[in-house]
């Protein structure tokens, strides 16, 4: 991985381990009377983005806060490179996963460019002096994430999106091997939507870096998504390439009848149906 700082391995004698996975989670808060996760279990390769899709309250967020190594599962295990999360230190953790939560995590008194320096804490020393790496790296993030004009502005006086996107430049200044996203798209437009997620796609591609991302948005889902994860009431109902998972049949579990699968060529898209209401 080219990170003598880190222990953590990418393989065995040459053998490609799965960039991140759990094995058998189960998964509950002390507040809550029964599991939130049960028997969870998948990975993610290198190069490859899993999008989680599921009604609210499925499990989603705790999953990937499982694989960002923020919450312990009571049973079974989440492994960063065949490794066992729990026994990474965060900053480890944070050298080699980089994380976007659904809110945008405005970081009052800081300019872009110096949030999206954040991202290379993990890699600098104790007195965090920015290298001319770590200063290349900054400058391709935003050039990527089209924030590099916006370098010098406040972040607090942007707008939504645009919070959005420095908050995905200092993801991908980390560099990091793995890229969790909850709800990258949450409360943008649709061509801001597909924008994040051709960019992500690309970053992913071109970087080799194993993606997870949580979407509410079916369709968005379907159009970028390698495989997809489908949990229902903390289980995995099923995980594999969308024309397997995002069927009708499989849908209904999660989302009732309310959902209408269409097709256009070799693409589906999903429609919700309309409540029929009794006459007054």
């Amino acid at each position: 991985m080219g990170r003598g700082a880190s222990s953590v391995s990418v393989g065995d004698g040459g053998h490609i381990r799965p960039a991140i996975g759990v094995e058998g989670v189960r998964v509950g808060y002390a507040a809550a009377s029964r599991d939130v996760l049960r028997n969870v279990s998948f990975g993610v390769s290198p190069g490859e983005l899993v999008v989680i899709i599921g009604p609210n309250g499925a499990g989603k967020s705790t999953l990937l806060r499982v694989l960002a190594g923020i919450l312990h599962p009571r049973e079974g295990v989440a492994r960063l490179f065949g490794q066992d999360l729990t026994g990474l230190s965060r900053r480890e953790i944070a050298r080699h996963v980089a994380v976007v939560s659904q809110a945008n995590e405005v970081v009052l008194g800081f300019r872009v460019e110096q949030v999206v320096m954040m991202g290379r804490s993990p890699h600098q020393g104790g007195l965090q002096f920015a290298s001319a790496d770590d200063a290349e790296a900054v400058r391709e993030a935003m050039s990527k994430t089209g924030v590099l004009e916006l370098r010098t502005r406040p972040v607090a006086e942007l707008s939504g999106g645009e919070q959005k996107m420095v908050a995905l430049a200092r993801a991908f200044s980390q560099r990091p091997e793995v890229l969790l996203l909850d709800e990258p798209s949450a409360h943008l437009d649709p061509r801001h939507s597909v924008g994040v997620f051709e960019l992500v796609v690309s970053e992913v591609r071109q970087r080799h870096i194993a993606c997870v991302a949580i979407a509410h948005d079916l369709n968005l889902a379907a159009a970028f998504a390698d495989r997809v994860l489908l949990l229902v009431d903390g289980s995995v109902c099923a995980v594999g390439p969308v024309d397997e998972v995002m069927t009708p049949e499989h849908l209904a579990l999660a989302f009732g009848d309310e959902l209408r699968v269409e097709h256009a060529g070799a693409d589906r898209y999903f429609v919700p149906r309309r409540r029929r209401r009794s006459p007054p």
